[in-house]
């Protein structure tokens, strides 16, 4: 079982990123899905998650309004569009079920800098 995010990079303050995160072998539908974010020296911290049935969707205040999380069944894949960003959201983005119950995989860093 493998959970990939990919999509990271270096963005100045106010600029946009789009992270995918591909599964492999595991079938996300029954899911509820979460985008998790580690910032140095801070404990790993859920920032979005979408559920399996409705796709409903909560979001962390630090980036209620910013950021939106979508998924896509038939890719098996979920993304999370970050808009307007700061450099409080610099760090390693992962995606897992939503309580995390798979492997963390390797992560996509996010670095928003000037």
């Amino acid at each position: 079982v493998q959970l990939q995010a990919s999509g990271g990079g270096l963005v100045q303050p106010g600029g946009s990123l789009r992270l995918s995160c591909t599964a492999s072998g595991v079938t996300l539908d029954y899911y509820a899905l979460g985008w998790f974010r580690q910032a140095p020296e801070k404990m790993r911290e859920e920032v979005a998650c979408i559920s399996a049935s409705d796709g409903s969707t909560y979001y962390g205040d630090s980036v209620k309004g910013r950021f939106t999380i979508s998924r896509d069944n038939v890719k098996n894949t979920v993304y999370l569009q970050m808009n307007s960003l700061k450099p409080e959201d610099t760090g390693v983005y992962y995606c897992n079920t939503s309580p995390p119950e798979k492997p963390w995989s390797q992560g996509t860093q996010v670095t928003v800098s000037s």
